[in-house]
């Protein structure tokens, strides 16, 4: 499936709801499905930086696609990373860098975060978009496109 028919899925599913406090809620059923990072990733080195809680992030790279698990201290982190997971794993690294993101604003979640938790998503987008930037690089130094 294609991140924009994901992202489309999600504002679906939030849509439903027109009460913030229901929309929380949904964020925090879906941190209690987040593909749970190995033990062996929650370490510094794979931390978000720029979150207010600890958000671990894994990425890797198998049969052209990326596929991510994360980890995070906090319920409604742990909703929010498995959101961006749910859209951005076993995508390719070029689909995860030209992903606009419209779905953020369409389901109201900038206005609806603190500003901290803004940042905190902020960082976990960037840090997706890294891990894509990475993958695609080390591919095209390997003589792979795309």
């Amino acid at each position: 499936m294609k991140i924009e028919e994901i992202e489309e899925e999600v504002v679906n599913e939030f849509s439903a709801y027109e009460d913030w406090l229901d929309k929380y809620n949904v964020i925090i059923e879906m941190g209690k499905s987040l593909p749970m990072i190995d033990e062996k990733y929650k370490t510094d080195a794979f931390l978000i930086t720029g979150c207010q809680s600890k958000v671990w992030l894994h990425a890797e790279y198998l049969d052209g696609k990326i596929i991510l698990t994360a980890d995070s201290d906090a319920i409604i982190t742990k909703g929010i990373i498995n959101i961006l997971i749910r859209i951005f794993s076993n995508q390719s690294p070029e689909d995860i860098l030209h992903a606009n993101l419209d779905f953020i604003d369409k389901i109201g979640l900038k206005e609806h975060l603190s500003p901290t938790r803004n940042n905190g998503l902020s960082s976990m987008v960037k840090q997706i978009k890294l891990y894509a930037l990475a993958f695609k690089t080390k591919m095209e130094q390997q003589g792979y496109v795309g």
